[in-house]
């Protein structure tokens, strides 16, 4: 099963300057719940956005730099196609972004969890619009802002309309 994970603003807003634009603990809670023990495909920047590899997961970065040197561990490879090859068969897939990773794999994706930040952010990244004739929202869970959240947000999964 090959999973895509994001947050996105209301106009689908992922990050400005290779950073996330929100800060949100339990969107990095559920982040870290749904992918541990995982094999996670992303993007050399989006990789380059963490201070080091995430713990507990594989990282598989895919670049065009044939000499892109990474931390054992972690692969490389230079295909959306060449990332979900080297994945294991029996196990979810997360593709984590960066935008570009995302129109790659949103044809080839199962499932679709999503947090929707209810706010408009100023952005230089995109996560590609859902069609809703492909997919289906299957649950949405809300949640207000607080002292720890500067905006509210959903929790929304979707899965491919076969």
């Amino acid at each position: 099963m090959i999973t895509i994970i994001a947050a996105a603003g209301e106009k689908n807003e992922l990050g400005k300057d290779n950073q996330i634009i929100w800060h949100l603990p339990d969107d990095f809670k559920r982040f870290k719940a749904l992918t541990s023990g995982n094999y996670i495909v992303m993007g050399r920047k989006t990789f380059e956005s963490f201070p080091k590899p995430l713990p507990n997961r594989t990282h598989i970065i895919i670049t065009r730099n044939k000499n892109y040197s990474v931390p054992n561990g972690c692969f490389v490879v230079d295909s959306i196609e060449k990332a979900i090859e080297i994945c294991p068969k029996n196990q979810t897939i997360f593709i984590i972004g960066g935008g570009e990773i995302y129109k790659q794999s949103i044809n080839i994706a199962d499932s679709i969890e999503l947090t929707r930040v209810h706010n408009t952010f100023e952005a230089d990244v995109f996560f590609p619009e859902i069609d809703l004739t492909k997919w289906e929202l299957i649950s949405s869970q809300f949640h207000d802002k607080d002292d720890k959240h500067n905006y509210s947000f959903a929790f929304e999964t979707y899965t491919k309309i076969l």
